[in-house]
């Protein structure tokens, strides 16, 4: 119990603490961004197929492919419908026409890191400790660069630096709700345990794709960000390896 409140603290920390440093460092180079989410990206990913797909199937027994399948297939859909929704809500915050987009940035930063806490807590529940701590390094690893760029538009849009910090941190704070309610669930109704890896590696899958790689991706970057997030891909696998 203790184990999952530290890597609770951890993940949603990492995102905390890159919003601070990017709070301070607000003349970071773009390419140092594109590229450090490029690695990010590739951590996530292994992470994602070694620490929650595989287990979901194996977990899931007969039906494995199907709760593969079902759990993807139902995060890809929820991501979604978050992701339209987002708009309605930075309006309903009042977002100013010139800071909608960077608001909007944030929120969608913010939705989709629930569900990385979800996976992070969720992996806790497999009761294989050193893949779900794999699993919750290797997003922390992904939040702190997350946390940074979170940070920048909110104060190129012109919120305060206070506020934009605060934004900031919520963002942490999400994700350390979503890890500890992702334990909870899972280690009080053990069937949900198959079902729920496959939609958190899902919702993890919906993000690397959708959000992390179109930013990393640039024609300024080219090869540099293959590399980059080939070089996070294998680190994490070699993590996995070491720590199972």
């Amino acid at each position: 119990m203790r184990l999952v409140f530290l890597m609770a603290f951890l993940v949603g920390g990492a995102t905390m603490l890159g919003a601070v440093i990017g709070f301070f460092c607000k003349g970071a180079s773009s390419r140092f961004a594109d590229l450090t989410m490029a690695a990010a990206a590739g951590v996530m990913l292994a992470s994602s197929v070694v620490g929650l797909l595989l287990p979901a199937m194996d977990t899931g027994g007969r039906f494995g492919l199907l709760v593969l399948f079902g759990g993807v297939a139902l995060a890809c859909f929820c991501m979604a419908s978050f992701e339209r929704l987002t708009p309605r809500l930075a309006a309903r915050l009042g977002a100013a026409q010139g800071s909608h987009s960077a608001l909007l940035f944030v929120l969608v930063i913010a939705v989709h890191n629930f569900p990385e806490g979800l996976a992070a807590g969720v992996g806790y529940g497999t009761e294989q400790t050193a893949r779900a701590t794999a699993v919750a390094v290797g997003i922390a690893l992904q939040n702190l660069p997350e946390g940074v760029v979170t940070v920048a538009p909110l104060l190129a849009a012109g919120f305060s630096p206070l506020r934009a910090l605060l934004f900031g941190l919520f963002t942490g704070a999400v994700e350390i709700l979503g890890t500890l309610l992702g334990y909870f669930a899972v280690h009080f109704c053990a069937a949900l345990l198959p079902f729920s890896l496959a939609f958190a590696g899902g919702c993890m899958l919906y993000v690397i794709f959708r959000e992390m790689l179109p930013t990393a991706e640039s024609p300024k970057q080219g090869r540099s960000a293959v590399f980059a997030l080939l070089t996070g891909f294998c680190v994490m696998l070699a993590m996995d390896h070491l720590l199972s």
